[in-house]
């Protein structure tokens, strides 16, 4: 099924409201899911609706959160985030960065006991818009093998990167320090389709396709993933004294409690190291370099990082955003959850 940004939108606020919360932060939801679902990233996108009105109603997030903002430091603070909506919260946190950025020209701001927050991608791009470079980091739960390992340690521990060009454009990445993101088993299952033999293991620790049987994911690049997965849990978790590694609470287990998690942004601008404006420019050249270079056997362009997603963003504000008929179905339904995530 296809629809349309702006329904889209209004069709994941209305049932966040319907669950809980205050239409503002709705709407900072619906912000972030439909920025995931233009992209094609769906595995972020509205899919994840349910699952947070499950959590909201049942009280794992909360509704009307003391939240705090400490400066900590001349370029540094913390955004105390009460369990609130982590959209919200991460899109407030790096509002401030940004801030703190012009004025000291780097910033590093950490959100401490938020839920969820979406696609880091957001954030980063919010700060591109204002004509800076930004990093950010956060935390899952316990879902991934250590390189070696047996046993469940560290969380997807997903990182994003945007630099702007000229103008509108820019370069932007945002990955899992996994073969494969949480998201994209749960869009298998959803669509009853198999996954690569790489991106997971059975109970046994044995390699699987079947989504259903999924029992933990594997870093990427083996001992490279790893390390990364441990340098995100420690910036966005040990630094701000929050849960680590195999600690972090799970994210379908007991919805009734807050998640207390961690995520951090650093905010660059780059006018403090070279004339901004040439900033910009070679980050459009780098695009133009990269498209101009000769693609490999079986590709038929180099495509510079995020322009598959601009691509699909471009297609998608044409012809409608691809949504699963399911998933399109309960967003227009009354119905507010179905019970059906909490892990027991």
């Amino acid at each position: 099924m296809r629809v349309s940004e702006s329904r889209l939108h209004q069709l994941v606020a209305a049932k966040l409201t319907a669950a809980g919360l205050d239409p503002s932060d709705a709407g900072a939801v619906a912000d972030v899911l439909t920025f995931a679902d233009l992209r094609g990233i769906h595995s972020h996108g509205a899919l994840r609706t349910e699952y947070y009105a499950e959590r909201i109603a049942k009280g794992g997030i909360t509704i009307h959160p003391d939240v705090r903002w400490e400066r900590t430091g001349a370029s540094s603070g913390v955004l105390h985030g009460d369990n609130g909506v982590g959209h919200a919260l991460a899109r407030r946190a790096m509002e401030e960065a940004i801030m703190l950025a012009r004025e000291c020209g780097v910033a590093v701001v950490g959100v401490r006991k938020m839920s969820h927050s979406g696609a880091l991608s957001y954030y980063t791009e919010q700060a591109a818009a204002a004509g800076l470079v930004a990093v950010a980091t956060c935390q899952s739960d316990p879902m991934v093998v250590p390189f070696g390992g047996s046993e469940v340690y560290y969380g997807t521990n997903p990182i994003a990167f945007s630099a702007p060009g000229v103008g509108t454009e820019l370069i932007s990445f945002d990955m899992a320090t996994t073969v494969q993101a949480w998201g994209k088993v749960l869009s298998a299952q959803e669509a009853g389709e198999d996954i690569p033999d790489d991106w997971a293991v059975d109970e046994r620790g044995r390699p699987t396709t079947d989504p259903d049987d999924v029992e933990a994911l594997v870093p990427v690049a083996g001992p490279k993933g790893y390390g990364l997965a441990m340098m995100v849990d420690v910036l966005s978790g040990v630094l701000l004294g929050l849960p680590f590694g195999k600690d972090v609470t799970s994210m379908y287990a007991d919805m009734r409690r807050g998640r207390d998690l961690g995520q951090l942004h650093i905010v660059i601008d780059p006018g403090r190291f070279t004339a901004a404006e040439t900033f910009r420019e070679m980050i459009s050249k780098t695009r133009s370099e990269l498209n101009g270079l000769r693609p490999a056997p079986g590709f038929d362009r180099v495509l510079f990082p995020g322009q598959d997603k601009e691509l699909i963003r471009a297609r998608y504000e044409r012809d409608g955003i691809e949504i699963d008929d399911d998933i399109l179905e309960y967003l227009e339904s009354d119905v507010i959850h179905r019970n059906a995530f909490e892990q027991t």
